[in-house]
Formats: structure tokens, sequence, C-alpha cells
């Protein structure tokens, strides 16, 4: 136990997420992070080591009924997605879009709507608009790495700033002794990283431009779908390179467009009756206190009920090809469920380490120091980054954090320099969990693109580090003018000039 409480507590993620950089192999660099994480917590016993790994890791991840409903929200959204694709509904919009949707830039500006209305829950977030725009984006030569990037960049980043999602829900339940909704909303103005972000995305996609390891997948994208070896895609996760019954011929728009719309729909009805919503509460309320992990499995069901009864009414597909569909999206489900598991076992590994309890003694020790109040919010943002980073989860940040900075100010709603604070962390959180590789958002938006997940993390880790610069330069100045609209106004413009400076040296190196 010498190795509890201490930043050796931080090395199986450290270790997982340099190996998986270094070798673009997540599944073994995963899994030798999970192993480190055993040996340090055993004292390198390696018989108590397997145990701690498979029983109270692996296997307690996988009997936690939080994870257990993911998995099986994950396995019904690949059968319907793989029943829409069967149906012909994704074929035929993606026909449609192609004429309604002219230019590359409009078929961005498309997806980032989309995820911007779809704000319930990032999990839901991902896949559905991966499976939803993939065709537009293919059409237009989009490559996955840039749709991964605009699904994940419209995933946390608008879940963290909308009052009515999972991730409010989940912050102000951190928030004891207080109203956490009021202060989640007060806080929303302060959350640069999420706001910023989206201003990078309509202005990278209205400048036609980008940078770094993403400049140059798309221009692997062009060249590819010049030389016509592109394939089509047909599936979630990659199943198009395997072998099924030919698409029907008689699908429509309206054979996407419903199923997508009562899965939206009964997602949110299945949250807010896990709230209690039907028992008389009302519905912010509802939504703060709902299980998303068993509303969403609640509602995607019920969307998959209604989706076959559909398909089978319409004559798109007989009962026979839609059950024959469902195990088929259950196999294109296979890799994220896989990458998840893992990544859910690697931080019980950090947790019985302690990590939490060391990053969060360090963060009262330092922020303890009077001369530092006012760089509090940059210091909870960094902080927030590596924490979310190194165990890929915002909720667990949140949890760490949170409670830390509402002690810290007394539990004071009045002090601006608290709410500046709490969106800090919120947004550390969030931009840590957005880069990470072990982050199961990340590993969603991948799956959700069709993307490989480390040609992914690798390709939107300039961006993310782009806005997360301008976000920290922003708290810093939160910090000392405590103005959400000054603050708010600066980072903008400051968010806008950096990418016209980028893209003025991205032109110098291209013309050279």
């Amino acid at each position: 136990m010498e190795f509890t409480n201490t930043i050796w507590s931080l090395l199986p993620p450290l270790i997982a997420i340099i190996l998986a950089l270094i070798t673009k192999e997540v599944y073994s660099s995963l899994f030798v992070g999970i192993l480190t994480g055993g040996l340090l917590f055993a004292g390198f016993n390696v018989s108590v080591a397997m145990k701690h790994i498979f029983v109270d890791g692996m296997i307690g991840q996988l009997s936690d009924s939080w994870n257990v409903g993911i998995l099986v929200f994950l396995v019904i959204l690949g059968s319907m997605v793989m029943l829409m694709n069967r149906a012909g509904g994704s074929a035929a919009f993606g026909k449609w879009a192609v004429k309604h949707v002219k230019t590359k830039r409009g078929a961005q500006f498309a997806t980032i709507i989309l995820g911007v209305l779809i704000f319930i829950d990032d999990y839901f977030n991902c896949l559905t608009v991966g499976s939803v725009m993939r065709p537009v984006t293919d059409k237009h030569g989009i490559s996955r790495e840039k749709l991964a990037y605009l699904i994940d960049a419209t995933a946390a980043p608008i879940c963290i700033i909308s009052p009515i999602s999972s991730w409010a829900a989940a912050v102000t339940g951190f928030v004891d002794g207080a109203n956490g909704l009021s202060l989640f909303v007060r806080a929303i103005p302060y959350n640069f990283y999420a706001l910023l972000t989206l201003v990078m995305m309509i202005a990278i996609t209205s400048m036609k431009f980008d940078y770094g390891s993403m400049s140059l997948a798309e221009l692997n994208h062009m060249v590819e779908n010049r030389k016509n070896k592109k394939k089509d895609a047909a599936s979630l996760t990659g199943a198009e390179d395997q072998p099924h019954p030919p698409i029907s011929q008689n699908g429509r728009v309206i054979h996407l467009v419903l199923p997508i719309v009562s899965l939206i729909v009964c997602c949110v009805i299945g949250m807010i009756y896990t709230g209690g919503f039907f028992s008389g509460v009302d519905f912010v309320t509802a939504f703060s206190n709902s299980d998303a992990s068993v509303g969403l499995v609640y509602g995607s069901a019920v969307a998959l009920v209604i989706t076959i009864i559909f398909f089978v009414a319409t004559r798109v597909l007989s009962f026979n090809d839609c059950m024959n569909a469902i195990p088929e999206g259950f196999k294109s489900m296979v890799p994220a469920i896989l990458v998840l598991t893992f990544a859910w076992t690697l931080k019980s590994m950090t947790d019985s380490l302690g990590a939490s309890t060391y990053v969060g003694g360090v963060v009262e020790n330092v922020a303890g120091n009077a001369a530092f109040m006012s760089l509090l919010p940059a210091l909870v943002f960094l902080v927030g980054i590596f924490l979310a980073f190194a165990t890929g989860t915002s909720w667990g940040t949140f949890g760490i954090l949170i409670p830390i900075v509402v002690n810290l100010f007394g539990g004071d709603l009045n002090n601006e320099l608290m709410i500046i604070s709490i969106s800090a962390c919120m947004a550390g959180a969030v931009c840590g969990d957005h880069c990470s590789p072990i982050s199961d958002t990340t590993i969603m938006a991948s799956a959700g693109a069709g993307c490989e997940h480390i040609r992914h993390v690798t390709t939107q880790l300039p961006y993310v580090i782009t806005v997360a610069i301008v976000s920290l330069v922003s708290y810093v100045i939160a910090g000392f003018v405590k103005n959400w609209f000054i603050s708010l106004f600066v980072s903008i413009v400051l968010m806008i000039l950096t990418l016209v400076v980028i893209k003025k040296i991205s032109q110098k190196k291209t013309s050279n």
C-alpha cells in the first residue's frame, strides 16, 4: 500500500496514454496500464494483483449497474443503426442530403447543428450524430477524423453548458448544501472551453482550413477519394467490412428520421421517468435527479420496438430480417465495448491507488495560499485537465474538484470567484476528457464516426490544445475582472485572432 495516495497513483493511466499515442494500438496499451496499476496496488505480489485486476477491477466494473446500462444502450443503439442501414433509411437520407447539402462546408455545419440540438447526453450525441451524418460527410469528402472531431466537440462541450442534460444532473449532485442547478446556470458564461470549442468549430468551417495532423488526414482522404479507394460507409464502427444481406431498395428518408426522433423522445421520457417526473416531480428537478444510464436503456429499448414495428408495417424489412440485424448491430459495437471495458478497469485501478485523494490534497494545499486566489480558476482549470486526461473521466473530476472549490469559499453563492472556479473545474474536466485516449466519450466519438480511435485522438489534439491555451488565458483574466461579459467577449476575440494567425502560418507553410 506504499504507492497509494501518492504521485505513483497517476502512473498507470499515464503509461496507458503514452503507449497508446506511441504504438497507435489502444487495447494492449490499456492492458499494460491496468497491469501496472494492479501490481502497484498489490506491492508487486502477482497473485494479489491478478485478483485485484480481474475480480475487483474488470468484473467489478462490468457488474456495476451504471456501466451495464451504458453497454446495453450501446448494443441497442448499434442494433437500431444496423436496422436503419438494412432498411435503406441511411442510404435514402444520404441521397436526400446530397441534393440539399451542396457543399463540404454545409455538411460540416449540418453536423455541428445536429450535435448542438442533441444536448441530452454525450453518449447519445456521439452515436446518433455519427450514424445520421456519416453518409453525408462521406459524400462531401470529409475525412472520418474530421467527422469524429465535430462529433466529439459537440458532445461533452454541449452537454456541459445545457441545464437539461445528464451532465447538469451529475454536476448538481456534487454540490452539497446549495442549489446545484443555480450554480450550474451561473457558471455557463464562464465555461470558456466549451463555448470556445463551439466558436472554433464555426470559425474553421467558415474559414475553410485545417491545421496540424487534421490537415494531413483531410489531404490523405482527398487523395484516397480521387483514387476511388475509399469504401462506402455502411455501419457504425467499421462493420462495413463484414458481409451482410443487401440493403432494401424501398427505404425512404422517413425510415431514418422516425427511428431517430422516436429515440430522442423516448430517451428524454426515460430519463425524466427515472427522475420521478410521473410521480409529481417538476421537469427540471426530474432531469436533475434522473439516472441517465437507466433512462437511456428504457428509451432506446422502446425506440427499438417502435422501429421494428414501423419497418415491418411498411414492408421495408421482414420480421426475420429485423431479428437478424440485431446481433449484427451487437457485433458492430464490440470494439467500442472492449475499449470501454478496459478504460473502466483502468479507472478502477487508479481509484484504488487513491489518485483522487492525492490530487485533491495538492489542490487544497496550493489554493490555501491567499496570493493565488485570483489565479485559482486558472489553476483549477489546469488540474481539471490533467486529472480528466489521466483518468479518462469528466464526472470523476467533477466529484473530486467541485466539493473542494465549494469548501474553499465556504459555499458562498454570492462569491463570483467561486462561480468562476466551479466553471473552470467543469471546463478543465471536459478539456482533459476531450483529448484523453482512455475517455469513454472520445471512444464513443470514434465509434460514431467509424474512425480508428487513436487517429481520432491524435488529429483532434492540436485543436484541443489551441482552445485550452486560450481558455487558460481567459480564466486568468476572469479571475481578476470577475465579470462574465467582459471575460467572455475577450476570450472569443482571442480565439478568433488565434485562428486567423494559425491560418496565415499554415498558408505560408503550404506555399513554401
